[in-house]
């Protein structure tokens, strides 16, 4: 039986009713009747939209159905980090499992992940605001300045020149509050998140993808080398699957997917425009996009419109009740970091769901057993750049042109017990916590 881990709050339009960003839209009707296409995507966030452009481009007859609208989940809802990212594991961690090349391909398709972005950027004509030389990671502790050196160090190794950045330094790069120092590497830029997902909704469209809203799939059957896919108003046929839901995936549909991720919620706060006496007083100047070092990290940039988004993870629960109640300690965290922007009004305040692997790395591969049928998910919070480029992956596989990345590729492992796999995060979140401390004052 089809199950999802959240309540419904958390796949309603409440928890996205104060995003900012706007919702993608176009003329996509619900599948009604019988229909048939050579590849079927369930989900339209970059990474189906991603995969079922290049599909398309190549000649492929493509029929993208999405629950909602496209974009309408964490690909029109996040920060717009188009950065590297989408593990959790780290490149040390990663160099020791799979060996010293298979780790520079993975920083390889980091970095290619963003070049895509930026290509379908241009080759598309879609402007989504783009701003920032990369990002900072900024040292919440004196001790986390150490751990930045050995990771400049890291990506010294790559051909990555960051810039290591002394607390003393951190005013004259337009950067304040009680942070000890940090690391500015160049990767990467931020955007629009909803603008991009509508670019690529429309380019997809144009190049002769059938895109269905408001379909939600409630069974996939199997039979004499095809795939059916219900919804409630009608069926899809086709010879191949893509599964891209990532976080708003559901368990038992099909039933290699329970357990192979794991939602966590993230929040993001924006302020009204500042103005500049306010932008003054703070001393926040840059348009980097900038992420402390705590474990469950905050996330903030300051926006073209000068209006600053500030985000972080957390929420276990997913009701009216409980979505108050972490806007309330986001506005605390806030108000404990940019004090100066305390009193400032902060009329926007949403939610959505990032996913998380068991052994925390990006999948791109198979759906088990199945022929022609593959998935791509779990990319930990950071899934511009890499959700873009693994729908690039997953179209290549579905024209048999892919190349093997040991990394992404993997056997997916579950999580033990997934039925109550979201009970884990109670003891993860309290020691988190627990290991970050307060919020610098």
């Amino acid at each position: 039986m089809p199950r999802r881990i959240y309540e419904d709050y958390a796949y309603g339009d409440a928890a996205r009713a104060e995003c900012i960003w706007p919702l993608p839209q176009g003329h996509w009707p619900a599948l009604e009747g019988d229909a048939r296409a050579e590849v079927a995507i369930i989900g339209g966030g970059y990474t189906g939209l991603s995969a079922a452009l290049h599909l398309a481009q190549a000649g492929a007859h493509v029929t993208l159905l999405e629950a909602h609208n496209p974009g309408w989940g964490a690909s029109g809802r996040n920060g717009g980090f188009c950065c590297i990212g989408g593990d959790k594991l780290g490149i040390g961690p990663i160099r020791k499992l799979f060996g010293a090349d298979a780790a520079h391909g993975y920083v390889t398709a980091q970095r290619a992940a963003i070049d895509l972005v930026r290509d379908l950027l241009t080759t598309h004509n879609i402007d989504a605001d783009t701003h920032s030389d990369g990002e900072l990671q900024l040292a919440h502790h004196p001790r986390v300045m150490s751990a930045l050196q050995a990771e400049q160090d890291e990506w010294a190794n790559y051909g990555v020149k960051t810039r290591l950045i002394e607390r003393s330094d951190l005013a004259a790069k337009g950067v304040t509050g009680a942070f000890h120092g940090g690391l500015h590497v160049p990767l990467g830029f931020a955007l629009n998140p909803g603008k991009y997902a509508a670019g690529l909704a429309e380019a997809a469209c144009k190049a002769g993808v059938t895109v269905h809203a408001h379909s939600p799939v409630t069974n996939i059957t199997r039979s004499e080398g095809t795939y059916l896919l219900e919804t409630p108003t009608g069926r899809l046929t086709a010879d191949k699957l893509i599964l891209a839901t990532n976080g708003y995936g559901t368990d038992g549909l099909p039933d290699w997917m329970t357990g192979r991720y794991l939602p966590l919620q993230s929040n993001i706060l924006v302020t009204r425009p500042l103005t500049d006496e306010e932008i003054k007083a703070q001393g926040w100047t840059t348009d980097l996009m900038a992420y402390d070092s705590r474990h469950l990290l905050h996330y903030f940039r300051l926006l073209p419109d000068r209006r600053f988004l500030f985000g972080s993870r957390g929420n276990i629960r997913a009701t009216q009740k409980t979505h108050a109640t972490m806007r309330a300690r986001l506005t605390r965290e806030f108000g404990a970091l940019f004090p100066a922007w305390a009193k400032v009004e902060t009329p926007y305040f949403w939610s959505g769901l990032v996913s998380l692997s068991r052994d925390l790395l990006p999948y791109v591969g198979p759906i088990g057993d199945w022929e022609n049928a593959w998935a791509g998910m779990n990319y930990h919070g950071n899934g511009v750049a890499m959700g873009t480029w693994v729908g690039a992956k997953l179209a290549d596989m579905a024209l048999g042109t892919c190349q093997q990345e040991p990394v992404h590729t993997r056997p997916l492992p579950r999580f033990p017990f997934p039925a109550i796999r979201r009970a884990y995060l109670y003891p993860a979140l309290a020691r988190y916590r627990l290991q970050d401390g307060p919020p610098p004052r």
